[in-house]
């Protein structure tokens, strides 16, 4: 038989050439695993720190606007000024829906505030040796809350809070306008004289009536007191 002659292999199907092929590839791929696994743990604290609660970056970066355009805090309007001597005409308390007419009071023999005529339930009593509404001081008016004939004028008093409005209307044209800061109840073997009725710098205003315990022999066993400061004041109609 002739003997065949055989051809030689290209290059690239040699088994060498495969051998020295897989060994790059393998060596490509352990290497590229290295860099990716590194890249990983460089960018990892970067990323959970952009996404955690704790930003970093979010805690250190300024507010919208930044410090430089923040609007200055708003200022705290003004108290009003003190209005001059007049005598109030009126006591109004629109959340109550109340308005009553004011009458002069004085003490007893026991220098205790007296009360308003039982005979008119309506009315509210002004205390008139003191300071008047609008003034400096402490301004005092007191009202029944209730009488045998049923609810008097200051029946829903306790019902007050504090930011509620009260008006007292004057016999110059002016309104001083209250707001009121605490509603409180005493006993009144323990009412705290100074706290209620004590000299004050700046206009304020007290609402007095019975609170308490009711026994039917003794009546009330306490006092309703609001307190309230001046925060406006309203002038007359011009022309008026």
């Amino acid at each position: 038989m002739a003997r065949r002659n055989r051809r030689r292999r290209p290059w690239y199907r040699t088994r060498a050439y495969r051998l020295t092929r897989t060994i790059v590839v393998t060596i490509g791929l352990v290497v590229g695993g290295v860099w990716w696994a590194g890249a990983d743990e460089t960018t990892a604290p970067a990323a959970s720190a952009a996404a955690g609660p704790g930003d970093a970056r979010a805690s250190a970066r300024p507010a919208a606007g930044g410090a430089g355009s923040r609007p200055a805090p708003a200022r705290p309007p003004a108290p009003p000024t003190p209005l001059p001597p007049s005598r109030p005409t009126t006591l109004a308390i629109p959340y109550l829906g109340l308005e009553a007419p004011v009458v002069g009071l004085r003490l007893d023999g026991g220098s205790r505030l007296t009360a308003p005529p039982v005979d008119d339930p309506k009315l509210v009593g002004w205390y008139d040796g003191g300071p008047m509404p609008g003034g400096t001081g402490t301004a005092v008016v007191v009202g029944h809350r209730d009488t045998r004939t049923g609810p008097a004028v200051f029946a829903g008093l306790g019902e007050l809070r504090p930011g509620r409005l009260v008006e007292a209307h004057r016999a110059d044209g002016r309104t001083a306008v209250y707001t009121v800061d605490a509603v409180r109840t005493y006993e009144k073997a323990h009412f705290p004289d100074k706290e209620v009725y004590g000299a004050r710098n700046r206009p304020e205003l007290r609402l007095i009536t019975c609170g308490g315990a009711y026994d039917p022999k003794t009546g009330y066993a306490g006092n309703i007191v609001v307190f309230a400061h001046l925060t406006a004041t309203r002038g007359p109609a011009r022309g008026a």
